[in-house]
């Protein structure tokens, strides 16, 4: 019974439903979910060190259930955003409810799109294929190529618009990170081609592929449910990307790599990703709380990620510190001061 216990990752998707069939103030559900009550639940939670023993490990690695639990949210993205349109495009709603339905239909494109297409983009070919798929509705498939490509090459250096600097503001983040990683997508894209002598129209240029699909996918809703329903699938993207940004702020702020006296970044290890072990947060975001662990090696399985002491921790679980991040001034008292003090004199100087 314990393995299903991610099927609480589905209760995210369900406070959107609910809000679009209760309407009215009912549609900001999935926010005040995500980011009141879990946050709340969270303060008076313990939180959990223990590691999986060898035979947990293979069991659980061997075990297709933790897969189909990420392959169902493939239907579930694409139902809800399918439905929240439908319903925006058929009913009149007040203003207010159109921006809760948006952030709440973005909460989950975050979640349990970008989230698990996060996941499934480690694996093997199929799986990266239903994880591209869960990016479309985020308008974020240049993600696959920046993160297993540059962000896990370049994480805690300047050169990677992933990791936010010390006292950077998460406002500034959204910014720099989301412009930066589409036009290193590109860099790596353009080099990956260059690498295999092929031109820019190869049928290999999956930049280009992903601007088509995400190109079509928008003109199709256009056409299909007009421009209120392109407006809602557009705002709903952007709410989902956000959400991802706001997730890479916190994952990684002011942690920074030395360099060696070759010149080169020490390679990247346990300390370079802060680390949750806040137990709601992990099974509602697939382990991805214990993000350094991942970064350790990243084509390790959600279900065994591991805790490490080494790892920076943060004072909250995710949703809370996400929450955090929003108000500069307060994360930054809160926050500055685990930032251990040689990596904060290197992300300075990195300003």
């Amino acid at each position: 019974m314990k393995d299903l216990k991610y099927i609480c990752a589905y209760t995210i998707p369900i406070t959107a439903i609910l809000g679009l069939f209760l309407q009215g103030y009912f549609t900001y559900l999935t926010p005040i979910y995500a980011f009141g009550l879990i946050p709340i639940i969270e303060l008076f939670t313990q939180d959990s060190k223990q590691n999986l023993n060898e035979q947990q490990r293979l069991s659980k690695g061997q075990k297709k259930l933790f897969n189909w639990l990420l392959y169902l949210n493939l239907p579930i993205v694409y139902s809800l955003i399918f439905f929240t349109i439908y319903t925006c495009t058929n009913q009149t709603f007040f203003t207010y409810e159109i921006i809760g339905i948006v952030i709440s239909t973005g909460i989950v494109l975050g979640t349990n799109g970008i989230n698990v297409g996060h996941e499934l983009g480690h694996r093997s070919t199929y799986e990266r294929f239903l994880g591209k798929a869960l990016l479309l509705p985020s308008l974020y498939m240049h993600f696959f190529i920046e993160h297993n490509y540059g962000h896990h090459l370049k994480v805690a250096t300047k050169e990677d618009p992933a990791t936010a600097k010390f006292n950077h503001p998460v406002y500034w983040f959204w910014i720099t990170s989301t412009i930066g990683q589409y036009i290193s997508a590109w860099k790596i894209q353009f080099k990956l081609l260059q690498q295999n002598k092929l031109s820019f129209f190869s049928i290999k240029n999956d930049m280009f592929w992903y601007l088509i699909i995400t190109v079509s996918y928008l003109l199709l809703i256009y056409f299909s449910f007009g421009s209120f329903g392109f407006i809602i699938a557009l705002s709903s993207g952007i709410v989902g990307f956000l959400l991802l940004e706001t997730i890479n702020y916190i994952e990684h702020y002011g942690l920074a790599r030395s360099k060696t006296t070759t010149g080169r970044y020490e390679r990247v290890r346990e300390i370079h990703s802060w680390n949750s072990n806040h137990t709601l947060g992990r099974i509602l975001l697939y382990e991805l709380t214990r993000h350094s662990d991942h970064h350790h090696r990243a084509a390790k399985k959600y279900q065994l990620l591991d805790h490490h002491d080494k790892s920076p921790q943060l004072p909250f679980g995710y949703p809370t510190s996400m929450v955090l991040s929003l108000i500069p001034p307060l994360w930054f008292m809160i926050m500055n001061k685990h930032v251990p003090r040689e990596m904060r004199n290197i992300s300075k100087s990195q300003h």
